[in-house]
């Protein structure tokens, strides 16, 4: 490659650096406007009002603060960062790669919050009633401090945030060659056990919580296969035929 084109890519990577970096710092900045809004939503859910939030430090409560309007601005960020990619392999695309590729974005932001809200709304009850009871069982006095609370919290949220993103990525896998639906259907039964452990990670150690969050992931992983050989089918449909 030469020099010029190495300058260019360099410019260009440092462009887009400096959009994703402006636009943290300003979903920063209104993260730290609504932090105390969010919190106190989460206070008031059914899941943290069974717990006090105690704080054994001057700067537990600010910590958690920064953490929360830090998290807001990776949250809005996720998209914008996902466009950037994009944006900066976009010359090397294809006019049709280009049109199929960017759909993928919304897409996975879609996914990415369906995953927070499922974790947050049903696996996170589950396993803080679990480990509750446990306590209770073995007769512990139960102290919590905020900041082991939202470590617990985010410890179980974004990993199923993350396990969501399953379709994208086998899609993505698909459109570059990766993946074929013969390789998927081999595969499925290692697949099927690693959801279980994943699922087994992530919730209480009963068969019911562990069914109600393996389930869902194994049927994200059959609607990503589905998906995937539909646009198999569709690339090879398009391929032009050699006489």
């Amino acid at each position: 490659m030469k020099q010029e084109d190495w300058i260019f890519h360099l410019t260009e990577v440092r462009k887009r650096v400096l959009i994703v970096a402006g636009w943290f710092i300003a979903t920063a900045c209104v993260g730290l406007y609504v932090s105390p809004h969010i919190l106190r939503y989460i206070k008031n859910q059914p899941a943290a009002g069974v717990v006090e939030w105690n704080v054994f430090s001057f700067t537990d409560g600010l910590l958690i603060y920064m953490k929360c309007a830090f998290l807001f601005a990776l949250l809005f960020t996720v998209p914008v960062l996902l466009y950037q990619l994009w944006a900066f392999v976009r010359p090397g695309l294809t006019e049709e790669e280009a049109k199929s590729t960017l759909p993928y974005i919304p897409i996975a932001f879609a996914l990415f919050l369906s995953g927070l809200s499922f974790s947050y709304l049903v696996v996170f009850p589950m396993m803080l009633r679990f480990m509750k009871k446990m306590n209770h069982t073995i007769g512990a006095v139960e102290t919590y401090g905020i900041d082991r609370y939202f470590s617990f919290l985010f410890d179980i949220v974004f990993p199923m945030a993350v396990a969501f993103e399953l379709p994208v990525v086998l899609l993505f896998l698909t459109k570059i060659g990766l993946l074929t639906p013969e390789r998927l259907k081999m595969t499925r039964k290692y697949a099927y056990v690693g959801l279980a452990v994943v699922g087994s990670c992530i919730s209480p150690p009963d068969i019911l919580s562990h069914l109600s969050v393996t389930i869902p992931l194994i049927l994200l992983f059959e609607i990503s296969v589905f998906f995937s050989g539909k646009q198999w089918r569709t690339m090879q449909e398009a391929r032009p035929t050699v006489e």
